[in-house]
């Protein structure tokens, strides 16, 4: 038996459960609109998906970083940059930053991907595995912003006139704004349509 079922409304802000209305209501603690389902929920996902995967190539391509040394200018996008900390002996630095900065984009923009592309065909295929992915790609968003906290304390750090400077380049725009987006889409997506595609194939 689900909520909808016994006419039961989650709050999407503060999650306080309310008896359903035949009338628009709002939630007697916070004030939020309550809506059996979040509006337009497959809509919003995909129109911020796009959007993160467009932008996901000039985050890759452009750089994030230019570095000023001795009047020698570099410029290092995040693989580069990933290659000169392995080259330079920081593999675990190296690691981390794949793994926060390409790994975990790529593998968010996949998950959420495939779960809105499930529920778009009603596929009742194992409800309780997806619901684990959906929190798994919720949980994981914020740590794709390691790379940005790097350059934002190198450019903050290192400014020696004349000797070395760092400054963040276009590409770090590109990559918080994927980051951003890609966190937009976890939380448009309703993962409450799983269960009901599953509910539904099951009558």
């Amino acid at each position: 038996m689900t909520a909808a079922a016994v006419g039961l409304i989650n709050c999407h802000s503060c999650g306080l459960l309310h008896k359903a209305t035949p009338v628009h209501s709002y939630c007697h603690r916070c004030g939020a609109s309550l809506h059996l389902r979040k509006p337009d929920s497959l809509s919003r996902t995909w129109a911020y998906l796009l959007a993160a995967y467009i932008l996901y190539i000039p985050a890759n391509v452009l750089p994030i970083m230019t570095t000023t040394s001795l009047g020698s200018v570099q410029s290092n996008t995040i693989l580069s940059g990933v290659n000169y900390l392995l080259v330079s002996g920081s593999w675990l630095v190296a690691l981390i930053i794949f793994i926060a900065s390409i790994f975990v984009p790529v593998l968010k923009l996949m998950i959420l991907s495939y779960l809105a592309i499930s529920v778009q065909v009603r596929s009742s295929w194992h409800p309780r595995e997806r619901a684990r992915l959906y929190r798994l790609a919720e949980i994981m968003g914020r740590w794709s912003m390691v790379d940005i906290y790097v350059v934002t304390l190198m450019v903050a750090l290192v400014k020696i006139q004349g000797l070395a400077d760092i400054d963040a380049d276009i590409g770090t725009a590109a990559f918080g704004a994927v980051v951003v987006l890609t966190m937009l889409a976890a939380m448009s997506f309703d993962p409450r349509l799983v269960w009901d595609n599953a509910e539904r194939n099951n009558e």
